[in-house]
């Protein structure tokens, strides 16, 4: 272990994976294949609740868990002289931020820039200062704050986003419909424990925008950027939730969506200081343009990169092996089929029943994957954001005949409109 390859200078330790959860999981396989080994630092002794299904730690023969002292956990991974550190989620972004520009400046993002790859409000505010568009929004823990700054934008009695500052998957992202009671959204939001376990001490408020939400995952090194997917979401109202997920549809490259999309993502990964690694920016197409929504200085989460390997033929994760590897990177992509991810949706919380009929999704003739983690007698919460759908599960569509594709869309909204969702 140790040591750097005289033709591409990069090193031959391991890769360290912080936080080797969700998406993360899989650079284990995928860098073990290529000769590269791997090691873990994990933010804290067990991994939040919503990922901790995905950790594998006999995967890593070297797991140093941070314990408060960066100090040590620095020193710790200096030892194993790695060719790389990386964030595996979105809970290990910071710790990762932290952790490689002090074992590895060369391979790291802007360090001053930490927070904004982190915190969606220094996000914005780091867009803004490079010259480019971001949503009107205010971060702060007084909701009287926010109602000054909502009158001077003459906002008041708009449409609204109230969100955390840190958190993902849309947990604890609220639209309130101008012209309710925002405030008691804020004030019932405000100090409320995350995903990760963190405390949401300030909220961010918005102007809610509309257009096509799309999402655009990259990989960079030495500061240039590449696409290596888009795709565009489709949302929907679920009752009294909004924006709830209904599909994630992969374009080609040629979209006329693309280019525009493109130029605007590679401005914010400059403006926040991406340099090194992947990146999941999520950004809405307003009929004046892209706007940032957030971006992720990790991999896109939900073991994605397995199936757009299926809808291109690569992944954040392949570019990564690929680059430490030693390989040449393409700068955009292809599209290989078309293809689909339909989240499943519940319109009501209560005791499931007939769960059996989702198995003719199986059937379908564009079904690739799919899982549904429902059995009969089980509780399901209605479907308010991306944890929910995931909790319920998803569909993989993919075949060369995006007709079909939408054919078998509908067919699985109608299997899931026959389950039975009632009292215990």
């Amino acid at each position: 272990m140790g040591g750097a390859d005289a033709r591409t200078g990069r090193r031959h330790g391991p890769c360290v994976i912080v936080d080797p959860y969700s998406s993360g999981a899989l650079f284990a396989e995928a860098l073990r294949s290529r000769g590269v080994p791997v090691a873990a630092v994990v933010s804290s002794p067990r991994p939040p609740e919503a990922f901790a299904s995905s950790y594998r730690p006999q995967d890593f023969p070297d797991v140093i868990v941070q314990d408060g002292d960066l100090d040590d956990v620095v020193r710790r991974v200096r030892a194993l002289d790695p060719c790389c550190v990386l964030a595996g989620c979105e809970s290990g972004v910071e710790l990762a931020e932290q952790l490689a520009p002090r074992v590895l400046p060369d391979l790291s993002n802007v360090p001053e820039l930490a927070g904004a790859r982190r915190d969606k409000s220094l996000m914005a505010a780091a867009v803004r200062t490079a010259g480019m568009p971001v949503i009107p929004q205010i971060c702060t823990a007084d909701v009287e704050e926010a109602a000054d700054w909502l009158r001077r934008e003459g906002l008041a009695g708009a449409d609204l986003v109230i969100k955390p500052p840190k958190s993902a998957s849309t947990d604890g992202v609220i639209k309130v419909a101008g012209g309710t009671d925002w405030r008691a959204v804020f004030e019932r939001q405000i100090g409320r424990v995350n995903q990760f376990g963190e405390v949401d001490d300030r909220l961010i408020v918005q102007e809610f925008v509309t257009g096509t939400e799309y999402v655009v995952d990259t990989f960079s090194h030495d500061g240039k950027h590449s696409l290596v997917d888009v795709c565009a979401y489709g949302k929907i109202d679920n009752g009294p939730h909004m924006a709830v997920y209904d599909t994630m549809r992969w374009l080609p490259p040629d979209s006329p969506a693309v280019p525009e999309l493109a130029d605007y993502v590679f401005g914010v990964l400059d403006a926040v200081g991406v340099r090194f690694g992947s990146a999941h920016v999520e950004v809405m197409g307003t009929a004046d343009g892209p706007l940032l929504i957030e971006l992720g200085a990790r991999p896109h989460g939900g073991g994605q990169p397995r199936f757009n390997r299926n809808a291109t033929g690569d992944s954040q994760i392949d570019r990564t092996v690929r680059w430490l590897a030693g390989g040449e990177l393409p700068q955009s992509y292809e599209l290989l089929t078309h293809q689909m991810c339909v989240f499943h949706v519940a319109r009501r919380s209560g005791t499931v029943r007939n769960t059996a009929v989702l198995e003719g999704i199986r059937t379908l003739p564009s079904h690739h994957f799919s899982v549904q983690n429902l059995s009969d007698g089980d509780h399901v919460d209605v479907t308010k954001d991306l944890v929910d759908s995931l909790n319920f599960g998803f569909v993989i569509l993919a075949h060369p005949d995006d007709e079909q594709i939408r054919r078998d869309y509908q067919a699985v909204r109608a299997l899931e409109r026959r389950l039975v969702i009632g009292e215990p």
